[in-house]
């Protein structure tokens, strides 16, 4: 059977920024930063608000449905991702839920004890782990390449040890983009008896992962740069989550996607997350039609598979648009790209350096209708480490899978001028 192509028509259809007369003529290259957010969760959002916004979990109607609708997310989300439903949980963003892991392991580790981090990461997935050297805990850094800002595996391998517990790394940088091998490394560090926490923030949004078959012991990522509202998504299995120490209130700690909730969720927009879920089970449904033993949507099938056969749609179309932009980027001595220059091991969020600083390049862009980001990105060690200022900068360009040839082609002739 022949793989379906992505049809845009119908995916924009799903953003309803693509019909707002304030965004007409503009073409938006900062997804990195946080996505379009998709009909489905803004409509459920909505629904919340207007007749849903009491506390959950009551006896009457409205919190029964409130509540409802909370578990529909983290149930639906957690199925996607091959994981059970209480080890997903909700926080108001990654770098918040970040933290708390790090205070969590701060209490669980021993003065003695290290873990790695590396220099290719947004400071989210970095610095609330280093802080853990005030408690006595050793902080080891897996550096990139400063040429390629390449992470080399290998590398790790060196800097392992019986001290080691815990390894942070990105599924792929925020400025450098190529995605990183994954389930190759977590399943040595598993091997060698050491957890892992890899930061999905800059992958989630080109096709959620099989967080189950990468084998990651935490996965966090964002869901207000996957088409989502602003809250943090992270996935605790449970061998490494009923062993850490809970952060949560004390009547909590038995309840997984509790225990690392110090503070009280946010109803709405944990609901408003099922809208995710939904526009992926369309996508499917539009896609691949019904299937057998199960009506549309791909009821038939796992959720499971249809978030993968999703992701490698996305993928497929992003990739095709990626490979003839970066040709057209190498062939120029005037820019510097960070990363691989091959589509199909990098994320579309694509890292420009040049003379000018990145800001101007942005605002150069921005005056011709492109949406683009100049800066740093939260990004400065991977930025030093390969030799470029962070106050300087950099021009990202990212996109997902609602973008056009036509978006790419109009970058290019702007980007052209600009320079």
């Amino acid at each position: 059977m022949t793989a379906p192509v992505l049809d845009l028509e119908f995916v924009r259809a799903q953003f309803p920024a693509f019909s707002e007369a304030s965004l007409h003529g503009q073409v938006f290259f900062e997804n990195a930063g946080g996505s379009y957010t998709c009909k489905p969760v803004i409509d459920r959002l909505m629904r919340f608000y207007h007749s849903r916004k009491v506390q959950p979990y009551g006896a009457y109607e409205a919190s029964r449905l409130a509540g409802a609708e909370m578990d529909e997310a983290r149930t639906r989300l957690a199925a996607m991702m091959g994981v059970d439903a209480d080890e997903l949980s909700f926080g108001p963003s990654t770098t918040a839920n970040t933290y708390v892991l790090a205070q969590a392991f701060g209490e669980f580790l021993a003065p003695g004890d290290a873990i790695i981090v590396t220099d290719q990461d947004h400071e989210a997935n970095s610095g609330p782990w280093r802080r853990l050297a005030a408690r006595g805990i050793e902080v080891r850094e897996w550096q990139i390449d400063p040429q390629s800002g390449h992470l080399d595996p290998a590398a790790l391998w060196e800097l392992l040890d019986d001290t080691v517990k815990l390894v942070c790394f990105p599924h792929c940088s925020n400025v450098v983009g190529e995605i990183n091998p994954v389930g190759e490394i977590c399943t040595q560090l598993r091997a060698a008896g050491v957890y892992s926490c890899v930061d999905g923030v800059s992958y989630a949004p080109h096709g959620l992962p099989d967080v189950a078959g990468l084998g990651a012991d935490i996965y966090l990522f964002s869901a207000y740069k996957t088409y989502g509202p602003h809250q943090g998504l992270m996935v605790i299995r449970r061998a490494l989550g009923d062993v850490l120490p809970h952060q949560g209130h004390y009547f909590n700690a038995d309840v997984l996607y509790k225990r690392f909730t110090p503070a009280g969720p946010d109803h709405a927009q944990i609901a408003a997350c099922a809208g995710m879920a939904d526009y992926i089970d369309a996508l499917h449904a539009h896609h691949f039609g019904q299937t057998a033993g199960g009506g549309a949507g791909g009821a038939g099938s796992s959720p499971a598979q249809r978030c993968a056969d999703i992701h490698d749609l996305m993928r497929a179309h992003e990739t095709a648009l990626l490979q003839p932009l970066l040709d057209q980027l190498c062939g120029r001595n005037d820019l510097r790209l960070l990363g691989p220059s091959v589509a199909g091991t990098r994320a579309p969020t694509v890292a420009l350096a040049h003379t000018r600083p990145a800001a101007e390049l942005a605002r150069a862009l921005a005056a011709h209708g492109i949406m683009a980001g100049g800066g740093s990105f939260y990004a400065d060690r991977a930025l030093r480490a390969q030799g470029i200022d962070p106050a300087h900068g950099v021009l990202r360009l990212s996109f997902v899978h609602y973008a056009t040839q036509a978006d790419l082609d109009r970058l290019l002739t702007v980007l052209d001028q600009a320079l």
